[in-house]
C-alpha cells in the first residue's frame, strides 16, 4: 500500500466522528485532554496559534483562496462565512474528511466554497491561480512535503500569501514522544518533519517576506511570494531592496 493510501485510510475513521473536531477546537472533554496531554496546550494557546496561522487573510478578503487540506472544515467554515466575496476552493486527499467539511458548508449556507479531492503534491490548478493558500495542520501528514511546498508556490499569484501551521519537532519533548510512538504508527503523521529553524530557512528561500513563530510544537507562518519572477533581474528582495549586482 502506498503511503498516501495508508494516510487516507487512517483518516477514514477520523472523518466520520466528532472526536477530531473537539480536539481541533479544544472544546470537548476528550479534546481538551488530548490538547493538554499530547500538545501541552489549553484552549487559549490552541486558539492563539490558529489565529496567527490565519492572520495572513485580511478582513473582507475577496480574492481566490485555496485551502489544503481542508480536513473536516471545523476551523475554517465559520470563518469563510465572514468573507462572502471570496472564491474559496477546499481540497483534501481524504473523501471522508472532506465530506464533513462539505456538510458544515451546507449547514452554514456557504455559496462561495467548492470542494475537490486531490493531492497537494500534484495540484491540477494553473500557475498563479490563487491570491492565498491556507494550510492548517496538514504538512506534517504529507508523504512528499517537498512536492507540496513546490506546488503551493506554483499556484500562488505573484505577491500571493501562503499561511498556516503544522507540527515541528524539537519544540516540545512530550509532543515529539507522542508523534513517534502513536501518531506515526497510526499513519496520522509522516516523517521527516521540519524543525522551527529548518522551516524558517526553507520558507525564506522560497518567499520574499516570511514571518514564522510557534506555540509549543506547532509552528505558524505567513509568507508572501515575490511580486515578480525569480529570474527577473529587477525583482525586489526581502526588505524592499534591489539586488546589488555584485
Amino acid at each position: 500500500m502506498e503511503r498516501k493510501d495508508a494516510i487516507r485510510n487512517a483518516y477514514h475513521m477520523t472523518g466520520s466522528n466528532s472526536f477530531y473536531d473537539g480536539m481541533m477546537t479544544c472544546s470537548t472533554l476528550p479534546g481538551r485532554a488530548v490538547c493538554r496531554l499530547v500538545w501541552d496546550m489549553g484552549k487559549t494557546e490552541s486558539g492563539d496559534y490558529q489565529q496567527k496561522a490565519m492572520s495572513g487573510i485580511p478582513e473582507g478578503f475577496s480574492g481566490m483562496l485555496l485551502e489544503v487540506p481542508v480536513g473536516t472544515g471545523i476551523l475554517t467554515m465559520p470563518f469563510y462565512k465572514t468573507i462572502p466575496e471570496a472564491e474559496i476552493t477546499c481540497l483534501d486527499y481524504s473523501p471522508d474528511m472532506m465530506g464533513q467539511a462539505r456538510e458544515k458548508a451546507e449547514h452554514l449556507g456557504l455559496k462561495n466554497v467548492t470542494f475537490r479531492q486531490g493531492d497537494v503534491g500534484a495540484l491540477s490548478f494553473a500557475d498563479g491561480s490563487f491570491d492565498t493558500v491556507l494550510s492548517l495542520n496538514g504538512f506534517h501528514a504529507f508523504p512528499d512535503k517537498a512536492a507540496a511546498y513546490r506546488e503551493v508556490l506554483r499556484v500562488l499569484k505573484p505577491g500571493g500569501v501562503f499561511c498556516g501551521c503544522f507540527y515541528v519537532s524539537g519544540e516540545c519533548g512530550r509532543t515529539d514522544w507522542f508523534i513517534r510512538h502513536l501518531y506515526e504508527p497510526m499513519k496520522f503523521f509522516t516523517p521527516p518533519y521540519e524543525t522551527l529553524s529548518s522551516l524558517k530557512e526553507r520558507l525564506e528561500g522560497m518567499y520574499a517576506q516570511v514571518t514564522v513563530g510557534n506555540v509549543k510544537g506547532i509552528a505558524w507562518f505567513v509568507c508572501r511570494k515575490a511580486e515578480t519572477r525569480p529570474d527577473d533581474p529587477l525583482r525586489r528582495l526581502p526588505g524592499g531592496h534591489e539586488p546589488s549586482g555584485d
